[in-house]
């Protein structure tokens, strides 16, 4: 699945996502932003956050509406 998520990824550089993650504590986190790389993404305060595919529960894109 790995592989599979490398290259959706590598389609959506550049396209704001948002991933919710498996939180290490129990639970998850969701992060929101401009995808940079198929493992970071840039938060609307300007922190890159860096992920792993293995840590993704579920994303999808966020397409503004006009």
């Amino acid at each position: 699945m790995t592989s599979e998520l490398q290259g959706q990824f590598e389609a959506l550089i550049g396209r704001r996502l948002t991933i919710r993650l498996h939180d290490p504590e129990g639970g998850f986190r969701d992060i929101v932003g401009i995808l940079e790389s198929t493992h970071s993404l840039r938060n609307r305060h300007g922190q890159l956050i860096d992920f792993a595919h293995d840590e993704i529960f579920i994303w999808r894109e966020v397409i503004a509406t006009p």
